[in-house]
């Protein structure tokens, strides 16, 4: 297995188009890491770093942000705004017209979605940079700021914000693989040391049974998840004219349907919606008026990561997503109208609407299993903390399901140059 990884890398590495890109990652997730690093002026890091440590919301949120919000970096909101204004816009393209005919415009089309999710992400960052300040401040972990340096403090994380999504984007564009899961991803391995010294001591004040099974559970976490993200349904297709040498009847490709289309990106929209209630209500649990303080203090509880409600929500959010966002990427109608213009179709299964129906049956059979496994990896956390009583597991299985599919889609996306790398071989010969 060494050996082969270590065979895949040099046979990248000697590609000098691969290379550059590989390179270019890895500088840009250098020079990431290091703004990342950048405080904030006027924080309390001792008090921060406790409110953290017992708050597991906000231990979640910190995933997500790549580790930024639990130092206060200039980074400290992450592309949590970027990822609400993702998710606003692509609500938006099914109920705006103009929106829903620009997503059907190729690469010009989503160019512009792209751009009116920059803009929106602004006014999401302003917010949520002063809900962060305002919660800070309720928790006497940041002093009561005057208008000018609160000004300069929600335009410096916003300034952070945006520069992590140019960060992304750069990724996307010039290295490989999707920038914002990349982001996500290099700051959930550079928490790893740390998660797993703290998990080891805590575990180790237990029992060994319990280390036991933590480590059992790890272990098949991640095959099931590989199994899961290489899982596919490999749909037939014939075309009607056929070479009189081809067997009648032979299958001249396949449709892969794969049964997690959605990747990560269910569970890091269903984070970012299930945190806000929470966040409010622990903000609004510290005003002055008693019943608004009351209330946020019952949805608290109501919300508490361990509860059967916020998992259920959880859970909920994530299946919803799931096909939401696997109803954005693969559109049976469209792939229908392709097979047919090409002259090709599924054997048994008249073209138009009928291959139109048998693909999004197809769909959503395969979907719902890869949602409810998605579903699953999200409330891990909870299950685990019930089996072996551990509660510092707060990446648990989301962290896992990011790097590993991560990681899977880079090796894909290499692997498709290389092959490509191959066939320009070919054709110059």
């Amino acid at each position: 297995m060494i050996e082969s990884v270590s065979q895949f890398f040099l046979r990248a590495m000697n590609s000098p188009r691969i290379r550059k890109k590989i390179l270019t990652t890895a500088g840009i997730l250098v020079v990431f890491r290091m703004v990342a690093h950048i405080p904030a002026a006027g924080i309390d890091r001792t008090s921060l770093g406790a409110l953290f440590g017992g708050n597991a919301l906000l231990s979640l949120l910190d995933v997500f942000s790549g580790g930024t919000l639990a130092n206060f970096s200039i980074m400290a909101l992450g592309l949590t705004p970027y990822i609400n204004a993702s998710i606003i816009m692509q609500l938006l393209t099914f109920v705006v017209p103009s929106l829903e005919e620009l997503s059907k415009e190729g690469e010009l089309g989503q160019e512009k979605i792209n751009q009116y999710t920059r803009f929106l992400t602004i006014p999401l960052s302003v917010f949520q940079a002063f809900g962060m300040y305002l919660l800070l401040r309720s928790q006497e972990i940041i002093p009561g700021l005057s208008a000018l340096p609160l000004l300069a403090l929600v335009v410096t994380m916003v300034t952070g914000t945006m520069l992590a999504i140019w960060f992304g984007e750069l990724i996307t564009e010039y290295g490989v693989g999707n920038g914002v899961s990349f982001l996500i991803f290099a700051g959930i391995v550079a928490q790893l040391p740390v998660s797993v010294g703290r998990s080891t001591t805590t575990l180790g004040q237990t029992n060994i049974l319990h280390m036991g099974v933590f480590l059992g559970l790890a272990l098949v976490i991640i095959a099931g998840i590989v199994f899961v993200n290489e899982a596919m349904r490999q749909i037939p297709i014939n075309y009607a004219r056929q070479s009189r040498r081809q067997v009648p009847g032979a299958t001249s490709s396949y449709i892969p349907l794969r049964v997690n289309q959605a990747g990560v990106i269910p569970i890091i929209f269903a984070v970012s919606l299930v945190l806000m209630p929470s966040m409010l209500s622990q903000f609004l649990g510290s005003v002055s008026n008693p019943t608004i303080a009351n209330f946020a203090q019952k949805i608290g509880l109501l919300l508490n990561p361990q509860s059967l409600l916020y998992n259920t929500i959880y859970f909920g959010l994530v299946v919803g997503f799931t096909y939401f966002y696997t109803g954005v990427v693969f559109n049976p109608e469209k792939i229908s109208e392709n097979l047919q213009k090409n002259g090709a179709f599924i054997p048994g299964i008249r073209p138009g609407s009928q291959t139109t129906e048998y693909l999004g049956r197809v769909l959503n059979r395969i979907t719902l299993a890869g949602a409810v496994f998605l579903g699953f990896i999200a409330i891990l956390p909870s299950l685990l903390q019930g089996i072996i009583g551990v509660s510092d597991l707060v990446i648990g299985g989301t962290g896992l399901l990011i790097v590993v599919s991560v990681v899977l889609e880079v090796t894909r996306d290499i692997e498709g140059q290389l092959v490509m790398r191959k066939y320009e071989g070919l054709l110059r010969k």
